[in-house]
């Protein structure tokens, strides 16, 4: 079992730029920290580079330069890639053969945040245990750092093209998309490439100054898009978060499709055509069960992590699968990405439209989901559930309502300071009530704040 970690999340370390832990002493110190315990590692050399990229807050660069500067205390070269979605970092480590890679993003959370992901060699996120090795390293005091001497590299080319490939030149000529791309990383790459492709694309959330990064737009606002697809007549819009990493689609009718429901279209086409390696999907314990249903009555089977992407990759490359995901849009393809990737789980699911001939609007309902509420309280502190006397008895006596026709969730979320529960039954009634039960057993035995 791994350490417990104080400053890793379920996705790196975030929080509010400014605040105790995302500033730029403790950034460079996480930098150093990650400098040294990489010169442990076996097969690393010297002669490795190590690639940091950023979203587009007005934060990032500087505490691009604070880990910049870290690690080059710790001897290492480090190349800037600039501005650039997640996935272009993961392909970037790999196709150089980088030692590392780091991007400073706090991902959907609004742009007062900011936060850092590490990626090792191979381009898989890290793991808790080689997270847990870093805190270990982490000097207990600031040190005078000096700035680093940055290389830079034009890793977004790289990235364009090697998406670019997965579908025919003009493959797209004649479709009218929308994209939004929340003010975010992949405002100069998702409208570029579907352009490219041959696509009439109206862009949305394509004007990034710093601080508007998903303010009211992309993946966690689909609204915009949704209203943009009916007006323009489009065959799709493609919603990303600040990032890139997540996918969020509407159809031509308007109707909003999360990642379960990309993850239903790609895992049924590919189990149709042979190709979903050991007939199996990866999925969270946040799906919906109707994935389940739908995958195994077409023959698969589904697999479940814990929330956040890297989970799924690391049962992923446990089990052999090359499909898996997140209800929230992240979507791995692993034999194209090691890591969630928002523009590539668009094209797959384009792909799937112009085999198929048919429309998303048809292909969606492929997956009937079962009735299912969610809700996020946020709490002031962390209280250990075990210890959460009336939620227990709250949940016990739900599940035993429930039995097979439904299940619940309760959790932490693992970058916010908030509870997450999530109820799933037989009709909307049984689980808004089931929801309402569990809300307020929660507000019992913890301070929810407004």
């Amino acid at each position: 079992m791994a350490e417990p970690r104080k400053y890793f999340g379920t996705d790196g370390v975030r929080g509010p730029y400014g605040g105790p832990v995302i500033n730029e002493s403790f950034a460079a110190r996480l930098g150093l920290a990650a400098g040294q315990w990489l010169a442990s590692r076996p097969g690393i050399t010297r002669s490795q580079k190590i690639l940091i990229g950023r979203d587009t807050r007005a934060s990032g660069e500087s505490l691009l330069k604070a880990v910049a500067s870290g690690l080059a205390a710790a001897k290492w070269q480090v190349v800037d890639l600039g501005t650039l979605p997640t996935p272009a970092v993961s392909l970037a480590v790999r196709t150089h053969r980088a030692a590392l890679g780091v991007m400073i993003t706090a991902s959907h959370n609004p742009a007062t945040d900011n936060g850092i992901k590490f990626f090792g060699a191979s381009g898989v996120k890290l793991t808790d245990e080689q997270e847990a090795a870093i805190e270990a390293a982490l000097p207990a005091r600031p040190r005078p750092l000096r700035p680093a001497n940055l290389w830079s590299l034009d890793a977004r080319a790289g990235y364009l093209a090697k998406l670019r490939s997965l579908l025919p030149a003009g493959a797209l000529a004649g479709w009218k998309i929308v994209t939004d791309t929340a003010h975010g990383a992949t405002a100069a790459t998702t409208p570029a490439l579907l352009r490219e492709l041959g696509a009439e694309v109206t862009a949305i959330g394509d004007t990034p100054d710093g601080t508007n990064i998903n303010a009211g737009v992309g993946s966690e606002h689909p609204e915009a898009m949704c209203s943009a697809v009916l007006s323009r007549g489009a065959r799709l819009g493609i919603a990303h978060d600040g990032d890139g990493d997540r996918c969020i689609l509407c159809d031509e009718q308007g109707g909003v499709l999360d990642g379960d429901e990309i993850l239903a279209i790609l895992a049924l086409h590919a189990l149709q055509q042979g190709r979903l390696e050991k007939n199996l999907l990866v999925a969270t314990v946040q799906s919906n069960l109707g994935l389940d249903a739908a995958v195994a009555a077409a023959g698969g089977r589904v697999l479940r992590a814990n929330v956040g992407d890297r989970y799924v990759i690391e049962k992923m490359l446990v089990e052999g699968a090359n499909l898996g995901g997140e209800s929230s849009g992240h979507v791995i393809c692993a034999e194209v990405s090691p890591t969630g990737d928002g523009l590539l789980a668009a094209l797959k699911v384009i792909e799937v439209m112009r085999t198929t001939g048919r429309p998303l609007s048809e292909l969606r309902r492929q997956l009937r989901k079962f009735p299912q509420k969610t809700a996020a309280l946020r709490v002031r502190e962390k209280k250990t559930l075990d210890a959460c006397a009336a939620l227990q008895a709250e949940m016990k006596t739900l599940e035993a309502e429930l039995g097979a026709q439904g299940r619940l969730l309760v959790r932490y979320s693992g970058t916010e300071a908030k509870l997450r529960l999530l109820i799933e039954g037989p009709t909307d009634e049984v689980v808004a009530s089931g929801l309402a039960r569990l809300s307020r057993a929660a507000a019992a035995d913890l301070e929810v704040l407004g």
